[in-house]
């Protein structure tokens, strides 16, 4: 891989916000570089998600007003249109794909920001931390993988493990603190994937998704489709991603 696009990057620290960055192994992560094409692939919820799992439910991002968030049902309403599990954002605001370069312009009193692109955004996070800590035994014990080629750190003095796609950097902490890499920088990402010891749930994004996915129980995914504040939609393993 060119790695020249990275030498401007500082080198990156032993924890990423409250999260450790594991140069020690990478054997918490090898049941996840077991993936197969089969089993999902890059570009179906498997294959972001990993596979194996009773459930999978689609998490939308939102879109923004003013700096507030906007539901995917809003901005649909306004263009008389209602999204599905399968739903993606160029298809919700009526363009072309080939048309979604950053400059959509929004609607007027609707949205002015569209819905937002990467692994999970800081606030559709702290909305899923208790829903995903009721179902695991281990929310003091994480695991977390983040694509080395977010941010302004190089990572490549630690490790990487490849899921389809993408090459992950491991870090390790509590659930909680998934989100405290915000306070690095304003630019920092989230983590793209999420699980506990247990493997009760996976949680997956990826840099060019509007959605984040996750893989766990009936139960779980039965919680997050009817959470509060959540858009969320129950989907299968070999559904397309957006």
């Amino acid at each position: 891989m060119d790695n020249s696009f990275r030498v401007d990057r500082d080198a990156a620290p032993d924890h990423y916000g409250r999260l450790r960055v594991r140069a020690d192994g990478l054997g918490p992560a090898a049941w996840l570089t077991g993936r197969t094409e089969a089993e999902g692939g890059f570009g179906r919820v498997a294959g972001v998600a990993a596979p194996g799992f009773a459930a999978y439910a689609r998490v939308l991002h939102p879109a923004a007003l003013d700096g507030r968030p906007v539901s995917w049902a809003d901005v649909g309403a306004a263009y008389g249109r209602t999204p599905g599990p399968c739903t993606r954002w160029h298809q919700l605001i009526g363009v072309d794909v080939d048309d979604l370069n950053g400059t959509e312009p929004g609607l007027p009193g609707v949205w002015d920001e569209p819905a937002a692109e990467g692994p999970t955004p800081p606030d559709l996070a702290r909305a899923l931390i208790p829903v995903l800590a009721r179902h695991t035994a281990t929310a003091e014990s994480c695991w977390f993988g983040l694509w080395h080629g977010y941010g302004r750190w190089d990572f490549d003095r630690f490790p990487v493990f490849l899921t389809p796609g993408r090459e992950e950097v491991l870090l390790s902490g509590a659930l909680a603190d998934v989100v405290s890499p915000v306070a690095l920088d304003e630019f920092a990402e989230l983590p793209d994937l999420w699980w506990p010891e247990d493997r009760a749930w996976c949680v997956g994004g990826d840099v060019d998704l509007t959605s984040t996915y996750v893989g766990g129980s009936p139960e779980l995914i039965a919680e997050l489709s009817a959470a509060p504040g959540l858009e969320a939609y129950p989907v299968g393993p070999h559904d397309l991603v957006g």
